[in-house]
């Protein structure tokens, strides 16, 4: 078979060694612009994970990789002054100069025929004269622009600006460092490569860049393979802590935008895309060559394995695209992170380090306690001496978060753990019956510090379903009052409601399995929202509401709180989001009104506000009121993260203790992008943004997950949803799991007996010793030492 690669970088050279190796009656031409001894960039980064994929496929690559890394396994943040340190991380680099030549050489030894200064051919001619064409082009790939097409590549540039630097000054560890002045922040990504350089990305946001007259520099004219001397040298003045004494070392070093790559395919006929041209991913995890390198692997693999070319692109693509798009996930909330660094600028150390470690939510908790323990525990520590809320025990640092108590208004919580807003549609006349006893008294039971009840209507026409609650009856409230007074009794559990009005969601069929909802028959009841708009092409026409409207509704929300106060709720939620009433106001995509009630920000919550500041009116201080929002419409038009910011902001003011942040099911047309706590990100930017604290929510399954989100600060609550109607004693569990015993997850006596885990399938085993010598257990701190002959090596500038 006749193989063309294009592109000789680390990704090329990878695959057409390792295909040499599986097929050495294989023609294998690379074309290679640049010559061999010409690199752009420092160092190379590589994952424990990979490096035993390249042991196994090329074990000589692997060895003279080894033989010239730079390896440590601590990561250093440096932040207000101090230095934080944690272990137990492990990494490897090496200069991605000796990586090419590594291959390069490996290359020449199998026989394939590599083609320095030369430009590949068009694609197509090369498509059409050989039976496959790799293009690892780079992440402005000639290939995939001429099949644009067919790979329906995505190009999404992002807003900050970064530079690729060296340094002679040699670090001993991965370093995140922050520094801050009159004109913002600015971070950098520094980590060692070999005996006398370290990798330094400089990356600051637009803003930023410009306050600190970056821009004036950049618009200077710097010729290809020039740098940009005066922001290297700004640069420096900036960062001369750090860098102590230790210059910075440009390689055709220009401020840039990250571009993170996405393609719908990565193959036109016998064309494959590799590495950067078929995918990016944000620096900060890792490196673009790792990735490239696995591709090659991959690739090579399959081409193996399959008997044509076809087949072995298809398994390709299947295999790896799922891994990528991993990959890219935390790539992108990490890029984020790092975009909005200045947001989390007034955390203390401890925490912010914390934040910083488990930006992509590959990094969590739990998986930190492993790696270093005693940096988890001083991040705790820290946590509960910044206690603001005067209910936090020196003894909390050695509690999991999650059962640290909070203070929710005026209401004191024993835990964390919020069990959401469940609809159960199986009221009878807004009545609720035994179903809704034995649901909310088990999640009650079960451990959470606070339960509430859901979707409950404050009049007949504000339920969105025949089986929906409601709280605009005497019996209804007697109902509720059951309800609260058995759980009342039987556990320290704080219960609330939400009150709600469905708008233009409202008479419905309860939804099928499949969650779609079929209206009732024409004039079950009328629906009323904040412009005469229909949910979806089903659904009835609702009428604007008019000022009388308003004010009734208003009535009705003040008479259910009041109801919900005396039936014997602890905490009231309004819902203010996915499409309900309120929601239809607050939205621009479903608020068309031209009267005060609509148009700006400030008109469109000119009435929710009235509403929230009747009902705070009546509810008891003691008692928390929660707003439930959608900080997001995932649809072009619908609210930014700016109003979400200025929604909440506005809420509290009017009365609001906290803000519960779910998104989207504001319009039918949605189009969210769901994923492991997804809407965490919105929780966190409004509450690092305002101060006001919020409930996370959506995706939140596992209580390493909640642990994180609360020690890193995104939020002050965790609403645990899916995993709790699985498992309804999720709380406790997750108390046993971590080994807990304390106030904050009482096991109801009755359940004593089960509070521990039971035995399974030969736990009874005790394994045998069957090793002589015991391996020593690697040490937590690991740093990087210039061997010594290099350290005295003369460097150049």
């Amino acid at each position: 078979m006749r193989v063309a690669v294009i592109g000789g970088g680390p990704g090329g050279l990878y695959f057409a060694a390792l295909a040499k190796q599986l097929s050495p009656r294989w023609d294998i031409t690379v074309w290679e612009r640049n010559a061999p001894d010409d690199t752009f960039g420092f160092g190379v980064v590589f994952s424990d994970e990979t490096l035993d994929g390249i042991a196994q496929a090329d074990p000589e690559i692997f060895d003279a990789m080894s033989n010239d890394f730079a390896r440590w396994s601590d990561i250093d943040v440096r932040y207000k002054g101090q230095v934080l340190t944690s272990g137990g991380h492990g990494f490897a680099a090496l200069g991605r100069k000796r990586l090419l030549q590594i291959l390069q050489e490996r290359c020449a030894a199998l026989d394939v025929d590599v083609r320095y200064r030369t430009q590949a051919p068009q694609v197509e001619e090369l498509s059409s004269q050989y039976d496959l064409v790799v293009a690892g082009d780079g992440v402005r790939s000639a290939t995939r622009a001429a099949y644009a097409d067919t790979f329906r590549p995505d190009l999404d540039e992002r807003n900050c600006r970064y530079m690729w630097l060296g340094t002679d000054k040699v670090f001993e560890a991965f370093n995140f460092i922050v520094a801050e002045g009159d004109f913002g922040t600015l971070q950098v990504h520094a980590y060692p490569y070999d005996g006398t350089r370290s990798t330094f990305i400089v990356e600051i946001d637009e803003a930023s860049w410009r306050r600190a007259g970056f821009d004036k520099f950049a618009a200077r004219d710097h010729p290809a393979g020039t740098s940009d001397e005066d922001s290297i040298r700004l640069c420096e003045d900036i960062l001369a802590e750090p860098l102590d004494g230790h210059r910075l070392i440009p390689n055709n070093s220009k401020w840039i935008r990250f571009t993170t790559v996405r393609n719908k395919t990565w193959q036109h006929g016998n064309v494959v895309l590799l590495g950067d041209a078929a995918h990016t991913a944000h620096f900060s995890i890792g490196s673009g060559t790792k990735l490239a390198m696995e591709d090659s692997l991959a690739l090579a693999a399959c081409l193996h394995e399959h008997p044509d070319v076809p087949t072995a692109l298809a398994a390709y693509e299947a295999e790896r695209k799922p891994v990528v798009e991993s990959t890219q996930r935390a790539a992108q909330a990490s890029l984020e992170w790092f975009e909005n660094v200045g947001r989390y600028t007034g955390q203390q150390p401890h925490q912010f380090a914390f934040n910083l470690l488990t930006r992509s939510r590959r990094v969590t908790y739990d998986n930190l306690r492993v790696r270093d323990e005693e940096f988890t525990a001083a991040v705790g520590r820290s946590h509960v001496a910044d206690d603001s809320s005067g209910v936090a025990r020196p003894g909390d640092a050695n509690v999991p978060p999650m059962f640290r108590p909070f203070c929710l208004g005026g209401l004191r919580l024993r835990n964390r753990v919020v069990v959401p807003p469940t609809a159960l549609f199986t009221a009878r006349d807004g009545v609720p019956g035994d179903f809704e006893l034995v649901h909310l008294s088990t999640q009650a039971l079960g451990g959470s510090g606070l339960v509430f009840a859901g979707m409950t209507a404050v009049s007949p026409d504000a339920r969105a379903t025949t089986g929906c609650p409601g709280l605009y009856t005497g019996e209804q409230k007697a109902a509720w009052r059951r309800i609260t007074d058995f759980v009342h009794r039987q556990t320290e559990t704080c219960l609330g409601i939400q009150l709600t009005h469905a708008g233009r969601r409202g008479a419905t069929h309860t939804p099928r399995p499949d969650g779609s909802s079929v209206p009732l028959d024409a004039g079950a009841w009328p629906l009323v929202a904040a412009s005469p708009l229909a949910w979806d092409e089903r659904s009835a026409v609702p009428r604007e509401a008019t000022r009388q409207d308003m004010d009734v509704i208003t009535r009705d929300f003040v008479a259910a709180a009041q109801r919900a106060h005396n039936a014997g709720f602890d905490a009231l939620e309004l819902q203010y989001g996915h499409g309900h009433l309120m929601s239809s106001f607050i939205s621009p995509l479903t608020n068309r009104r031209t009267d005060p009630y609509g148009g700006s920000l400030a008109g469109r919550l000119r009435f929710p506000l009235e509403v929230l500041r009747a009902v705070r009116a009546v509810w008891p201080a003691g008692k928390a009121l929660v707003v439930r929002i959608s900080a997001a419409d995932w649809a072009e038009g619908g609210t930014t993260e700016a109003d979400a910011v200025n929604i909440a902001r506005v809420l509290a003011e009017a009365g609001a203790d906290a803000v519960d942040v779910s998104t989207g099911e504001v319009v039918a047309h949605q189009q969210p992008r769901y994923g492991r706590s997804y809407q965490t990100p919105y929780a966190d930017l409004i509450r690092n943004a305002t101060g006001v604290p919020t409930i996370a929510v959506g995706a939140i399954s596992t209580y390493d997950d909640v642990n994180s989100i609360i020690l890193a600060g995104r939020a002050e609550l965790c609403a645990v949803g899916r995993a709790q109607l699985h498992d309804p004693l999720w709380t406790l569990h997750a108390a046993a799991a971590q080994g807990y015993v304390g106030p904050a997850a009482p096991w109801p006596p009755s359940w004593k007996a089960g509070s521990g885990r039971p035995p399974g399938a030969r736990t009874d085993r005790i394994p045998p010793r069957l090793q002589l010598l015991r391996q020593a257990t690697a040490p937590v701190h690991q740093r990087w030492l210039a061997p010594i002959e290099a350290a005295a090596a003369p460097t150049a500038r």
